[in-house]
């Protein structure tokens, strides 16, 4: 089978990514941070992160074409990033660790068109990370006034996010990967004074701690899921943008 895919999770180093457009124009991107739903072959305890379970399922099944891995590994990513990326080493994968941990030196510079737009809460976070490879201009949107903010990561079943209104603003990893620095502890922990926010992330993923200090210091909603939301998880949100 001819390998044509290159793999990538988390936001890998940008000048990586145009180097790796220009060496393999031809090659289909493909995020292994998503859950296509390929069969879970148990490598990974099941009390663990489970967009890392998505990442090691879906590179091995993919293992045939891929030609090689983007691999961020720093506080851009995490800590289990780094090692799964050793483990997909000692399987054979061509793995190209990247550490981008770049800091914005201008914060009221940032514009964050699809963060700040009346975009449905969803199609904001496919854009932001559909764009870490595509890279297109989306200034023109139109930027609502929020009513409720949104901080974390990409939740692994996106349809979480269809509980939220238009104008919820985007915050957390998610805010700093549009930002191009999405290892910005600062840019990260940014939420707006007075915003109700629900802090969200994967349940067993080192950001609950970030996750939870910040929904006590802001008064927000900590919620954190394992796979998908349970009814208990999507009651507590439609509560809290009930009340609040």
């Amino acid at each position: 089978m001819q390998k044509d895919i290159i793999a990538f999770w988390g936001y890998p180093e940008k000048d990586i990514i145009s180097q790796t457009k220009i060496e393999y124009p031809e090659a289909s991107w493909v995020d292994l941070d998503i859950n296509y739903n390929y069969p879970d072959l148990k490598i990974i305890p099941e009390n663990y992160c489970v967009i890392i379970k998505n990442i090691v399922n879906n590179a091995f099944y993919l293992k045939d074409r891929i030609i090689k891995i983007l691999a961020p590994i720093g506080k851009d990513k995490c800590d289990s990033a780094y090692f799964i990326s050793e483990i997909l080493i000692n399987e054979g994968f061509n793995i190209v660790q990247t550490i981008f941990e770049e800091k914005c030196e201008d914060y009221n510079s940032l514009k964050l068109p699809i963060s700040k737009s009346k975009l449905p809460l969803r199609k904001k976070v496919e854009l932001i990370t559909n764009n870490i490879v595509e890279q297109k201009d989306y200034s023109n949107l139109e930027e609502c006034v929020p009513a409720f903010g949104f901080w974390g990561v990409p939740p692994n079943d996106l349809s979480i996010l269809e509980l939220f209104p238009d104008n919820t603003e985007v915050f957390g990893w998610i805010r700093a990967v549009e930002a191009g620095y999405p290892g910005d502890y600062k840019l990260e922990t940014y939420v707006k004074e007075n915003l109700p926010t629900i802090f969200f992330t994967q349940a067993f993923c080192s950001k609950t701690a970030l996750a939870k200090y910040l929904a006590n210091k802001y008064e927000g909603l900590f919620i954190d899921v394992d796979n998908t939301p349970n009814n208990s998880a999507k009651a507590k949100i439609e509560a809290f943008l009930k009340l609040r």
